[in-house]
């Protein structure tokens, strides 16, 4: 059985690579090795390019060494790029955050997301089929 696609949103793919954040390396290891397929949108990749560049992002790449090119680089490698899906049934009322909502309904996909936006839409989007969650494997707190 393989496992659901995952749609991964933006401070989640900062976390992985500028932040090293500790919740993530089961997901980068997933997505290298292949057992976790994520799935993203050109205007997802749009949305990085633009946040790389924010002041306090900037900072911290430059501080750590991590340039925009890596991150794009890392995107393009293990992303797998498609179609912009049709509007979800539910509406977030963060508009930048819509277009992973409706990738990960029309994929039926696990949608990685600490947007509390997003997640104040967790019950209605499992009622679609589409869990959302703050990292690969459940927290444990």
């Amino acid at each position: 059985m393989t496992s659901p696609p995952v749609v991964i949103d933006t401070n989640i793919v900062l976390d992985m690579w500028v932040y090293q954040d500790p919740a993530t390396p089961a997901l980068l290891t997933a997505l290298q090795e292949g057992t976790v397929q994520w799935l993203a949108t050109p205007p997802m990749r749009e949305e990085l390019l633009r946040v790389l560049d924010y002041p306090h992002i900037a900072q911290r790449r430059e501080r750590d060494g991590v340039s925009a090119a890596d991150v794009l680089a890392q995107f393009d490698r293990l992303a797998n790029i498609q179609a912009i899906a049709p509007k979800a049934p539910y509406v977030c009322k963060d508009e930048d955050d819509q277009k992973f909502i409706d990738l990960a309904v029309a994929h039926q996909a696990l949608l990685l997301s600490k947007d509390k936006q997003v997640l104040r839409l967790t019950n209605r989007l499992a009622r679609l089929g589409v869990a959302v969650r703050k990292a690969l494997l459940h927290d444990s707190h």
